[in-house]
């Protein structure tokens, strides 16, 4: 059970520059891409690999206050391209969340294959490695799937490791567990990709008020 305080109203005073906030976020704010990304994904035969193309931005939100829990975040959007085809493969938004005071990572997700997700886990403020989990069922950290996808390729269990390079990039891998009917055994879905920064984060709302309000 979380240690949570008695007074659930009082709001907290964020900082108003969640750049400086984002704990073990901060290396993957910015807008970044790769074409080395790599997919593979099940089929009637058996699994296929696919290579892929993406750019990912992550932008800081205002610090946001659910009485005396403060988050700091980014918003994202994913947009991933097969090589040599202009068609979407794949197409993500949610926020990738920081709660400082207990080490909560959380990521949430929404693709248009009427699919959601929230994923969590805990790291410390300077971890340069983390793992979040989504587990179908659980109302923390849950999957929600439209009545086809339910049906077909259920997701059982999502997992995301995010490991913060030394040479400036960041890399993910994720494993989505699906079960398929006619299949014995759950597919592991898996998705991997090292990102390469091609531009910097645009300050949160608050923090660029502060900066012109202090003629910066």
């Amino acid at each position: 059970m979380e240690n949570f305080p008695k007074d659930i109203y009082t709001e907290g005073e964020p900082d108003v520059d969640t750049l400086a906030n984002l704990g073990p976020l901060t290396g993957m704010a910015g807008i970044w891409t790769s074409t080395r990304g790599l997919d593979v994904a099940p089929k009637a035969d058996g699994p296929e690999k696919k290579a892929y193309i993406e750019t990912y931005e992550l932008q800081p939100i205002d610090a946001q206050a659910n009485g005396p829990q403060l988050l700091y975040g980014l918003r994202y959007h994913t947009h991933i391209l097969k090589p040599d085809d202009p068609e979407t493969f794949h197409d993500q938004v949610g926020y990738w969340l920081w709660e400082p005071a207990t080490g909560l990572v959380s990521l949430t997700l929404s693709i248009p294959r009427a699919q959601v997700a929230m994923a969590t886990g805990r790291a410390a403020h300077d971890a340069k490695k983390f793992t979040l989990e989504a587990v179908r069922g659980s109302l923390t950290n849950g999957i929600v799937s439209g009545p086809f996808l339910e049906y077909a390729f259920r997701t059982d269990r999502y997992t995301i490791t995010v490991t913060i390079n030394d040479n400036g990039t960041w890399s993910y891998e994720q494993t989505t567990l699906l079960t398929i009917p006619g299949q014995a055994e759950p597919f592991q879905h898996t998705d991997r990709n090292t990102l390469k920064k091609i531009g910097e984060p645009t300050p949160n709302p608050t923090a660029l008020a502060a900066a012109k309000a202090k003629g910066g």
